[in-house]
């Protein structure tokens, strides 16, 4: 198989240095990344600049295509200009900490994927539900099988997957769920500060204040310790509300 990786961390984090690791297994790996961190960027891509790509090393040896752009740039530019064949699979991770909840709308990691299934590829982010010293083994050991799994089966069109694995050994993770995205609320706030300057600026940070406890949720599976597996889509319509609109009079 000849897969693409991409993720929103920057091609020199550990994350995507142990995808890379695990899917080498599974096929011919390229890949494209951000040359620095572009976390949050969400499905942003890049036309008032021209991307500029460098080739990275990682232990001595060629590793990948750094590019200024973002991971939906990525994917894009890997395609349509990098790849020689067109990508059987796209990975985007592994990302620290969890994209879960209404996150993926800004994720950059999910982005990559999104970006790859509009391709008509199937296309796979996964991330890990930590930001302290992170273990990526489970993680990437995950992504191998579910590299097999794709490849055996098909996604349909416009339909990606989002992973989210726990932070916890192998032998605690309890299983695997299919899930669904959960209806989780973060409450916003930005601190107020003043740099050497005199100037003032504001950092944005905030905690999660509404939690889906539902059964079938993601971020349910993955405080059960179990990983979860949600199928997304990119068509935002709201089909439920088309009918109702149409009886409105504009």
């Amino acid at each position: 198989m000849e897969i693409l990786i991409t993720n929103d961390d920057g091609i020199y984090s550990e994350g995507i240095f142990a995808l890379y690791d695990s899917l080498r297994k599974a096929g011919n790996v390229t890949v494209v990344a951000p040359d620095t961190q572009r976390s949050a960027v969400g499905h942003a891509i890049t036309l008032t600049d021209p991307l500029r790509v460098t080739e990275a090393r990682r232990r001595g040896k060629f590793f990948g295509y750094a590019t200024s752009g973002t991971p939906a740039d990525c994917v894009k530019l890997a395609i349509r200009a990098l790849m020689k064949k067109k990508p059987d699979l796209v990975f985007s991770g592994i990302n620290l900490g969890a994209n879960m909840g209404y996150n993926v709308l800004y994720s950059g990691t999910v982005s990559g994927a999104t970006e790859g299934a509009l391709f008509g590829i199937p296309s796979i982010a996964v991330s890990l539900d930590t930001f302290i010293k992170p273990d990526f083994r489970c993680a990437a050991a995950f992504a191998v099988k579910l590299a097999s799994s794709a490849a055996r089966n098909r996604l349909p069109a416009g339909t990606l997957l989002n992973v989210n694995i726990p932070a916890v050994p192998a032998g605690r993770i309890k299983g695997v769920s299919v899930t669904r995205q959960s209806r989780t609320l973060f409450s916003d706030r930005f601190d107020k500060r003043t740099d050497p300057h005199g100037q003032t600026y504001y950092w944005l940070t905030g905690s999660l204040n509404q939690k889906d406890a539902s059964p079938d949720s993601d971020l349910t599976a993955v405080s059960r310790n179990r990983i979860s597996v949600t199928p997304l889509q990119f068509d935002l319509t709201d089909y439920k509300f088309v009918t109702e609109l149409e009886n409105w009079k504009f």
